[in-house]
């Protein structure tokens, strides 16, 4: 079939795409070398499975990235928690996933997925065996899909959401539509995505909600104290920019050069590229630290801005803050807000690209999360908030309650789940 051939084109394609990139791109050096033997590695590892536990089923979770992951977490600790005797399979495409959580310890196997070819997908399903797969909100995988059903490995897709602007519900997506129907059972956020999907005979699906709720709800629960941002915070006020890139810095820097004297911030860049950070604190007025060098600091409370300089300390830095901007929506699109919101504060962020993010939308309508064009729109409303205790205290309570409301969707999957590994 043409489709066929032209999509498993475009996957090698891609595959020597990175290739040829990745002396030049740290990112794309690291998808290739963690490919690189990696067949060798999980049939290793199978094998000495095999030797100490030859009954064990084994349940395969896959994620694209570290949000993924994120939104995934609650129901692989839940599958994990009721399924102890099978083993766990965690596969990433992406190194920002892989990089972070190849040592999480929830799992028993962690893996970069095998580029998705047909004898990658036919060698990888033989080697690890699955029992069950599980794809978390985005994943759609041709070749893995059609050969886990052709093993008749049941396959669910949690978390999903859909849009009416997406392939599979155009007149042209037949080739995409095909692949949600190789699902066993997909559990969606929200009922407009039950509507899209039973509009193309896809009628397979369970409104379910969105796991991040429940993550977002562990991270409270389960918070630690950071020394470092105790004595840095020293009973201030504290606004916290979260994964920050540079179209939010040219809005922030402004911002926090006029607010310095009665405000502290604390700034998490999405990626981490010391070059970059240089550069924004070079052109702030407020007197900064890396967080890599706190150890060295006496006086760390004498500080106005503190620079996260490492990954997955984020959502913890939370709980110290009065306020948040969430990066992302001046450019591509939002990055994660339930991670602020459930700790209780009003959320800013651009105006430009949220607009598909379902909890950014709610939050705004609720009066909890606050979209804003520029720095002097986001200053106003800033200074209008900290001026009225009670305003930033009712947008904080808004925000909470709204995470808190809407925990549940781990247990509404393990229940679908249940069904089908009982067959």
């Amino acid at each position: 079939m043409l489709l066929d051939f032209l999509y498993n084109l475009s996957i090698h394609a891609y595959g020597l795409l990175l290739k040829l990139i990745a002396p030049f791109n740290k990112k794309a050096k690291l998808w290739v070398e963690g490919r690189d033997k990696l067949f060798h590695k999980i049939k290793s590892d199978a094998e000495r499975r095999q030797l100490r536990s030859r009954r064990a089923r084994v349940a395969w979770f896959h994620c694209a990235s570290l949000g993924e992951f994120e939104q995934g977490r609650p129901v692989i600790e839940a599958f994990r928690k009721q399924y102890p005797d099978y083993k766990i399979v965690l596969t990433f495409f992406s190194p920002s996933g892989y990089e972070i959580r190849k040592n999480y310890s929830g799992v028993d196997y962690i893996y970069y997925l095998p580029a998705d070819t047909p004898e990658n997908a036919k060698m990888f399903v033989k080697i690890i065996e699955p029992a069950i797969a599980f794809f978390v909100k985005y994943e759609f995988w041709k070749n893995y899909l059609t050969e886990l059903e052709k093993c008749k490995v049941p396959v669910i897709l949690f978390s999903a959401i859909f849009r009416p602007e997406q392939v599979f519900f155009k007149f042209y997506g037949g080739f995409y539509r095909e692949l949600l129907h190789k699902f066993n059972h997909i559990l969606v956020q929200n009922e407009s995505s039950s509507d899209l999907l039973k509009s193309i005979d896809i009628n397979n699906a369970t409104l379910a909600g969105d796991t991040r709720f429940d993550r977002v709800k562990q991270i409270v629960d389960n918070r630690k104290a950071i020394q470092v941002v105790e004595q840095f915070k020293n009973g201030h006020q504290i606004f916290i920019i979260g994964s920050a890139w540079q179209t939010d810095m040219d809005v922030l820097i402004p911002l926090m050069n006029e607010l310095k004297d009665d405000t502290k911030f604390i700034v998490a860049p999405h990626e981490i590229h010391d070059a970059e950070i240089d550069i924004w604190r070079k052109q702030l007025t407020a007197k900064s630290v890396l967080f890599s060098d706190t150890d060295e600091v006496k006086d760390l409370a004498s500080y106005e801005v503190l620079f996260i300089d490492n990954i997955g300390m984020l959502s913890s830095l939370y709980q110290y803050a009065e306020y948040a901007f969430i990066g992302g929506s001046f450019g591509k699109g939002l990055h994660n807000i339930l991670e602020a919101a459930t700790f209780g504060m009003p959320v800013f962020f651009g105006n430009q690209s949220y607009q598909k993010f379902q909890e950014a939308n709610e939050l705004i309508h609720l009066g909890g999360a606050f979209p804003v064009e520029n720095m002097e729109e986001l200053k106003t409303l800033y200074q209008r908030l900290k001026a009225d205790e009670k305003k930033r205290a009712k947008a904080a309570d808004i925000c909470s309650n709204y995470v808190l409301s809407n925990v549940g969707a781990t247990r509404k999957i393990m229940e679908v789940v249940e069904t089908i590994v009982k067959k």
